[in-house]
């Protein structure tokens, strides 16, 4: 029978709560000592719906709880390959950052150096390079030794070599060849490195503020960069279950930041070893999160699905009846229109449906919604 929502309620809730007082009074319960057992009537029939237990196939599933945090793999911690000082920061944590871009700047005395080595050399080579031309003329007007020329050449040589080494020098430093053409030109040091993001993503730590000294590999690093679409769920799954688990096993993991949705993702690596205290092994699992909504160190519940199907009877949650000493109950039809109780126990609950453990087999008949007026029907029936 279809079902329609007004205001949290349903039409068949409120027919229903009309039924329970005809089931009160108009319905054959069974007594206190008898077999719980409640009849219908024909008109009362139509407001209970009766299902059958059918088999269902259920993925089993290993649950567990777990951390989440960055994916370590996409983590990149940005230094500068030279000692200097911090003198400018261009960005902060949680900013969004490309390839390329400027992150920081240092003050280097190595980039000082290497700048005033190119000065010399640059020197050296022109001075070389005059020489070797007044050489060239004088040796042409057998004005010049030949020696005293092949000297000249060799000197115009070896300077020649000291002014690329020191080119490249300053280059490794990302000065390119107009900021290098401008020293020479200029004669003027800057001493300024700029250390440039080697990936896109997001600043996920930041280590450092002006004035702080950087050491090449130096801990903590300035800053750290991240690829923040995806993260890790790290989750501790029970030595027992750990055998299970294999790598690309699908997993359904709910955080309780986001209660009502479900993030999906897949076993990327697991633990060698086993905790000695808890006896628990460390399971990761990736989770796309191309919103950038989940956070480091969120609590979330992980089903790792294990792959294999049980093919069992099962029955939807509305036959189901909670009592108050914790039991659950159903209400068994033939001719559905006379319905007995009945205990279960239930196994695994997916998709709405529960697997019977005991207490009912395949086929048989029950009520579906409507159980839980007919079980405080038989109540009432009985004060």
């Amino acid at each position: 029978m279809g079902m329609s929502w007004e205001n949290g309620r349903t039409v068949r809730q409120v027919s229903l709560c009309a039924l329970l007082a005809l089931l009160v009074t108009n319905t054959a319960v069974a007594g206190a000592d008898a077999p719980a057992m409640v009849a219908l009537t024909d008109g009362q029939t139509r407001f209970v719906q009766v299902v059958t237990a059918q088999p269902h196939d259920f993925v089993t599933a290993i649950t567990a709880i777990g951390n989440t945090d960055f994916d370590q793999n996409k983590n990149v911690q940005v230094s500068s390959p030279y000692a200097g000082t911090i003198s400018a920061i261009a960005i902060d944590t949680g900013q969004k950052v490309h390839r390329g871009q400027a992150l920081f700047t240092i003050a280097s005395p190595d980039l000082l150096q290497a700048e005033s080595t190119l000065l010399s050399s640059a020197a050296s080579l022109r001075l070389t390079q005059a020489a070797l031309a007044r050489a060239k003329a004088l040796f042409a007007a057998q004005g010049m030794a030949e020696k005293d020329y092949q000297q000249a050449v060799s000197d115009e040589t070896v300077a020649e070599a000291n002014d690329k080494a020191a080119v490249s020098a300053v280059r490794i430093f990302g000065k390119n060849d107009a900021d290098i053409d401008r020293i020479v030109r200029e004669r003027k040091l800057d001493s300024r490195f700029v250390v440039l993001s080697p990936i896109s993503g997001e600043v996920t730590a930041r280590n450092a503020a002006v004035g702080t000294l950087v050491q090449p590999g130096g801990t903590p690093p300035p800053l750290v960069i991240s690829n923040v679409s995806d993260k890790w769920l790290l989750v501790n799954v029970p030595e027992s279950a750990a055998p299970l688990v294999k790598l690309g096993e699908p997993v359904e993991a709910r955080l309780d930041a986001y209660p009502d949705e479900l993030f999906r993702g897949r076993v990327d690596n697991i633990g060698e070893t086993v905790d000695s205290n808890t006896h628990r092994l460390t399971v990761r699992v990736v989770l796309p999160d191309p919103q950038d909504r989940i956070a480091p160190q969120m609590m979330a519940t992980a089903r790792i699905l294990t792959g294999k199907v049980l093919h069992v009877p099962a029955v939807p949650a509305d036959s189901l009846v909670r009592e108050g000493d914790g039991t659950i109950t159903v209400w068994v039809t033939q001719d559905q229109r006379h319905f007995y109780r009945r205990v279960v126990r239930l196994g695994i609950q997916q998709d709405g449906m529960y697997q019977i453990l005991s207490g009912l087999r395949a086929g048989e008949m029950l009520a579906g919604s409507g159980a839980l007026f007919i079980s405080n029907a038989w109540a009432m029936g009985l004060k």
